[in-house]
């Protein structure tokens, strides 16, 4: 019977002590997990975000379906533009004189890919998937115009769930983690850049992933 209780208590001893490494280890081992994921999201997002800005510079808006985007970048050229101060003549009608006037020149010197400018390695074409091995999901986008001081300004948002990120991880963790308000955390339940209602193109992101505004 000593025998029998001794080995009992080992057995609870045993299984007291896993759940004490287990609570310490799973937070652990989460972070590490969130961090390579997040770091491989926030590469994409910057990617997205910097095509956004091309896209927008060149048609002064921002692309709403993720297709026509890929197929700008590979598709579309800046205009390379060289501004120089000059000055001419002018003839006054009422003082009748010549009268000198400045003004600036803008010469346009020639053309440049998109693509060859900003996405030299092709990365842009998986960009919208989420990094994620054995992952089939994409990025959510969307774009429009919002209204600002009686001017309508274009927006944009491009944004992935921490559900979606971390969707085999332990589900506690994972609801904490969506609580977030921390200036060195992810806030909130998604990993994004721009925003549908404010005038930004930021991401939520600290600057341990990497800049995060551009």
């Amino acid at each position: 019977m000593k025998i029998v209780v001794q080995l009992v208590l080992w057995i609870v001893i045993g299984f007291l002590g896993y759940l004490v490494f287990n609570s310490v280890n799973g937070p652990v081992k989460f972070n590490k997990i969130k961090q390579v994921r997040y770091a491989k999201a926030v590469e994409n997002l910057r990617d997205i975000r910097t095509a956004q800005l091309a896209y927008r510079s060149i048609t002064g808006k921002f692309a709403k379906d993720p297709a026509q985007l890929i197929t700008f970048i590979d598709t579309a050229k800046f205009t390379l533009t060289q501004r120089r101060d000059s000055s001419f003549i002018r003839f006054n009608k009422i003082l009748k004189i010549d009268e000198p006037r400045d003004t600036v020149v803008i010469d346009t010197l020639g053309y440049a890919s998109v693509k060859d400018s900003l996405f030299k390695t092709g990365n842009h074409k998986k960009m919208m998937k989420i990094p994620i091995e054995g992952l089939d999901a994409n990025f959510e986008m969307d774009a429009g115009f919002i209204n600002k001081n009686d001017l309508r300004i274009p927006v944009f948002e491009v944004k992935v769930s921490k559900d979606i990120l971390l969707h085999d991880q332990d589900k506690d963790l994972l609801s904490q983690e969506k609580e977030v308000q921390s200036v060195d955390g992810v806030n909130g339940p998604f990993l994004s850049a721009g925003s549908m209602t404010e005038v930004k193109t930021s991401g939520n992101w600290p600057m341990t992933y990497g800049a995060n505004d551009q």
